[in-house]
């Protein structure tokens, strides 16, 4: 919709305006680590006192974002392709809440419980095992136990 936007309001075609934005993309790529470093040209201390300024967990709250490791967290779930290339985010809940849950209360959990994609996920032993979400064995019985490879990917019906 955004080429063809673009391609009205300048009278251009959408090949011409995706090739511009490749192009354009391409060259910010190639400088990102110009501008993308970590911990950035300041002094670690000074982030982490800036970032607390701004959302240091305070307040009545502040034991929620307290994790099982005894330190203050917030907790972020990702999905990734097989390029490694993030296809989902969750990154709104407390140190203190469990990766399970967060899996559970969210959007993509809802979409694949409701079959719109086939294939598999594949977490931590901290989720629960699901159709559409494999998981380690937890205790392997026989070391010659084999299991049937699922199609990978996610594909949309």
């Amino acid at each position: 919709m955004f080429l063809y936007s673009v391609g009205d309001a300048e009278n251009l075609n959408k090949a011409t305006i995706c090739r511009t934005i490749r192009n354009v993309s391409l060259a910010l790529k190639s400088r990102v680590h110009i501008f993308i470093t970590f911990p950035g040209h300041r002094r670690f201390i000074h982030i982490k006192e800036e970032f607390y300024k701004i959302a240091g967990p305070s307040g009545a709250h502040e034991g929620d974002y307290v994790n099982r490791k005894s330190f203050h967290s917030v907790n972020v779930q990702m999905i990734c392709d097989a390029d490694c290339l993030i296809t989902n985010l969750e990154a709104k809940w407390p140190g203190s809440v469990h990766d399970s849950r967060i899996f559970r209360a969210s959007r993509i959990y809802q979409r694949l419980s409701l079959g719109e994609f086939s294939g598999v996920l594949l977490g931590d032993k901290g989720y629960a095992c699901e159709t559409f979400l494999m998981t380690p064995l937890t205790d392997p019985q026989t070391p010659n136990t084999t299991m049937p490879m699922p199609k990978p990917g996610l594909e949309l019906k």
